[in-house]
């Protein structure tokens, strides 16, 4: 498959191959016009970037909800798989957007009430509002004491 480079803001130049472009059929909010991105990252980082091929300077951090929350069990409304054409587990995943605060990256957050659901063969995804309301916009990543650390060792190595 041929492959397509392209120049990003946060990675330099990227090469994708078609078939790893997710596509988004009403976009994402706030970014509605855009509908093709790519995930781009370090294997063995949790954290991946959701890439617009449309505009290089536009990413999302993104992981999957079990990195932040083990116990999540995101209910999605049924129209919204049908917009990405399945119902079966098999073929659906789920990742969360990720907010990292450029000068306090320790209180990052994950918005757990608008996963972004993929459907793994046709590539398709959108971002939903999860039917359960007890999940947040902004859920604190780190534990109190983790962040304070982080803190702390940012600070020292400022000094």
């Amino acid at each position: 498959m041929a492959e397509t480079t392209m120049n990003t803001e946060r990675f330099g130049e990227v090469t994708y191959e078609e078939d790893a472009v997710l596509e988004f059929p009403r976009g994402i909010p706030a970014f509605e016009d855009k509908h093709r991105w790519i995930l781009v990252g370090n294997e063995d980082n949790a954290v991946k970037w959701l890439q617009s091929v449309e505009d290089g300077d536009l990413a999302l951090p993104v992981t999957t909800p079990d990195a932040v929350r083990p116990d999540y069990n995101a209910r999605i409304p049924e129209d919204e798989l049908t917009l990405i054409g399945s119902t079966d587990p098999s073929d659906l995943a789920l990742l969360i957007v990720v907010s990292i605060p450029a000068a306090a990256p320790w209180n990052m957050t994950a918005n757990l009430r608008a996963p972004i659901l993929l459907n793994l063969r046709s590539k398709k995804a959108v971002q939903v509002i999860a039917l359960n309301e007890e999940y947040p916009i902004r859920h604190v990543i780190f534990p109190e004491d983790v962040r304070e650390r982080m803190k702390a060792q940012a600070q020292g190595a400022q000094s």
